[in-house]
């Protein structure tokens, strides 16, 4: 591997200012964990200097700019019950020629993302990808199996036409090394650690959250309300009388939840300080999507000093230390999650976990996880070079 990882993560005030072409697949008004990263990488280029160019979907509601850089929407389509994707055209070549990016940051990409690949190598621009979707596990779930491994071969032929392949897991890295692909490196995702605090702990939220019964334990779920997150594996601990079960969020299966969860209290879509507030005010998170790369919500709760309850697969076995800032379990057996709360609640150490679970996220805050980005780019932009003098 050509990677160094001596390298300073600290953007040098001296250091050359970059052209970022970023492409994604996802972006705003649509909020979802792709757009989240792409907001924050655009705030750091904002703020070290550098120039960039955005390239999305359109949507209802799409804005032109972000930050004074430029966005160029593309058409989208959505596959049968799966994110909606860009459609590429003609029109990004010359678009991006012109831009003349050092660098292109491939968003999860998916057909808008394979289209500009092709055309980075083709004309010897350095391309980074970044995985962070499993759009074929999301496949597979909603039982197209044709789908789920046509996809699954696409999206490695994507990453193994990039210089270099970023995935927020050990797990999503064995993944794609499974698939072929190879120049895989670990990069995690930064966290809000003003907003996500133990000290937004609110009582008289928890008070209202729990109504006359002021022993339950507030156990929360923070996320996308739709099938492949499996939050109908929750009903064993909607059923309980000393459990007091918080959902926040929307989406597609929200009404049949609701039915399913007759005693969950849905507080719908939560953003800034009142998210961090909510969280903050759970006494354990619990998370049953099982095609998680990484998951940010669990990412976020334990900033937020809360032990988390999370699948025993994908990219949350690189976020909780089984036993120390929450367990690990196969979170579709309802009595495997019953235990485990039970084994939370009446843990000896469970103030110790709280504490841990903070101090496992410090470090990572969006400065660093950014720099370390950048500095991904800066390294793949002078591997490209060498291999261009090698080859002249």
């Amino acid at each position: 591997m050509w990677l160094s990882h001596d390298s300073c993560m600290i953007e040098l005030a001296g250091a050359r200012k970059l052209r970022i072409a970023v492409v994604t697949e996802a972006f705003l008004p649509q909020v979802n964990g792709v757009t989240n990263s792409v907001l924050r990488l655009l705030e750091h280029c904002k703020e070290q200097g550098h120039e960039v160019l955005i390239i999305a979907p359109e949507s209802d509601g799409a804005p032109t700019h972000y930050l004074d850089y430029k966005i160029k929407h593309v058409p989208s389509i959505a596959m049968k019950k799966l994110i909606p994707m860009g459609v590429p055209r003609k029109y990004l070549e010359p678009l991006i020629e012109g831009f003349a990016p050092d660098v292109i940051h491939l968003a999860s990409p998916i057909f808008l993302g394979h289209y500009v690949a092709r055309f980075a190598k083709k004309n010897g621009i350095p391309t980074v990808s970044v995985y962070q979707t499993d759009i074929a596990g999301f496949a597979r779930h909603y039982g197209l199996t044709i789908a789920h491994n046509t996809l699954k071969k696409w999206v490695a032929r994507i990453h193994q036409s990039t210089d270099l392949t970023l995935a927020p897991s050990k797990w999503a890295s064995r993944d794609l090394e499974s698939t072929g692909v190879k120049n895989v490196e670990i990069w995690k995702r930064g966290v809000d650690l003003v907003k996500f605090d133990p000290a937004r702990r609110d009582e008289s939220l928890r008070e209202n959250i729990r109504g006359k019964d002021s022993a339950k334990l507030i156990v929360g779920y923070v996320g996308r309300l739709a099938n492949e997150k499996r939050i109908d594996d929750l009903a064993i601990l909607d059923r309980q009388p000393d459990i007091q079960l918080v959902i926040v969020g929307g989406g597609p299966a929200e009404a049949r939840l609701k039915r399913e969860l007759p005693n969950a209290r849905f507080v719908g879509h939560q953003s800034g300080t009142e998210l961090g507030r909510y969280v903050a005010s759970f006494d354990i998170f619990v998370h049953t999507g099982k095609h998680e790369t990484f998951c940010q919500a669990i990412q976020e709760a334990l900033a937020a000093g809360v032990p988390v309850i999370g699948p025993d697969t994908g990219g949350p076995v690189d976020l909780i230390e089984h036993g120390i800032t929450g367990l690990l379990i196969d979170t579709a057996d309802s009595y495997a999650l019953l235990e485990a709360v039970s084994t939370l609640r009446s843990h000896s150490a469970f103030d110790l976990m709280q504490i841990a679970a903070r101090r496992s996220v410090e470090h990572r805050t969006w400065d660093y996880i950014n720099a370390q980005l950048i500095d991904y780019y800066r390294q793949t932009i002078a591997h490209v070079s060498r291999k261009s003098e090698l080859v002249a």
